[in-house]
C-alpha cells in the first residue's frame, strides 16, 4: 500500500482530481488530496498575503496530519509549483512525484520566471480592481466566484521563488504527463526537460484538465509509481 499526496492548481481546488482519487483508494491505497489556502473549499481564507511558501506548509502540513511517514506526491498545473517546494522540503521521505501538465522550475525560480507576457499581463491587469486576487486566467467578460469550486488566486503565490534545498534528488522516481489537446499551452517545455532528464514520460490527448478527462491514464501513471 502507498501514501498518495495530490496538489491542485491555481483558482481551482480538490475537485479538479475528479474519480483518481477514489480509483487508487479502489486498488487499496491511501489518498489525501490537499487544499491550498484561499482555494477551492478554502475560498473563505483568501487574504492578499498569501505566498508560495504558505501553500508548501500548507500541503507539509496535511501531510503530516495524515500521519503519511512516507509517500507519492503529484500536482496539476500551479499545483507543480507547489509540490516542487515540498520536495525541496520532504524529498528524502517521498517515493515518488509526477507533475500533471504542471509547471516544473529549476531552482529559484518563480511562476512569473516561466511564463510569458500573457501570462503576465493577465497576473497584473486582472487584480486592477481587487488588489492580489487575480482572476482566472483567460476567463471571458466578468468574473463570478463559483463556492468552492473556482475563485480567486492570490498574487504574490507566483511571485515567489523557492530554492532547491537538494533534498529533491533523493526521490526515487519522476513523471511528466503532457497535454497534447490544450492549446495554447506554456508546459512543452517543461515535458521536454523531464524527458531529457529520463523520467517516466506520458501524454494525454485532452485539455489541460487531464484528471478528469483521462482518469485511466492518470490513475495508471501514479499507480505505476508505487509499483
Amino acid at each position: 500500500m502507498a501514501n498518495f499526496v495530490l496538489v491542485h492548481g491555481a483558482w481551482g481546488g480538490s475537485h479538479t482530481y475528479g474519480e483518481v482519487p477514489d480509483r487508487l483508494r479502489a486498488a487499496g491505497h491511501e489518498v489525501l488530496v490537499a487544499t491550498l489556502t484561499g482555494l477551492g473549499t478554502r475560498q473563505d481564507e483568501l487574504h492578499p498575503g498569501i505566498t508560495l511558501s504558505d501553500h508548501i506548509e500548507t500541503v507539509v502540513e496535511q501531510i503530516e496530519q495524515a500521519g503519511f511517514e512516507r509517500f507519492i506526491l503529484a500536482g496539476h498545473s500551479y499545483g507543480g509549483m507547489v509540490i516542487t517546494g515540498v520536495a525541496s522540503r520532504l524529498g528524502k521521505r517521498m517515493d515518488a512525484i509526477c507533475y500533471i501538465d504542471a509547471f516544473l522550475p529549476e531552482s529559484d525560480q518563480s511562476l512569473w520566471d516561466i511564463t510569458g507576457e500573457f501570462e503576465h499581463n493577465w497576473y497584473i491587469d486582472s487584480q486592477r480592481h481587487r488588489p492580489a486576487c487575480v482572476t482566472p486566467i483567460g476567463f471571458p467578460g466578468e468574473f463570478k466566484v463559483i463556492p468552492g469550486v473556482l475563485g480567486y488566486h492570490p498574487l504574490l503565490t507566483l511571485l515567489e521563488a523557492i530554492p532547491y534545498s537538494g533534498d529533491e534528488k533523493s526521490i526515487p522516481k519522476k513523471s511528466y504527463i503532457f497535454a497534447t489537446g490544450y492549446q495554447p499551452t506554456p508546459f512543452p517545455r517543461f515535458a521536454e526537460k523531464a524527458k531529457a532528464a529520463g523520467w517516466d514520460y506520458h501524454e494525454a490527448a485532452t485539455d489541460h484538465f487531464v484528471m478528469q478527462n483521462d482518469p485511466d491514464l492518470t490513475t495508471k501513471v501514479l499507480l505505476g509509481l508505487a509499483d
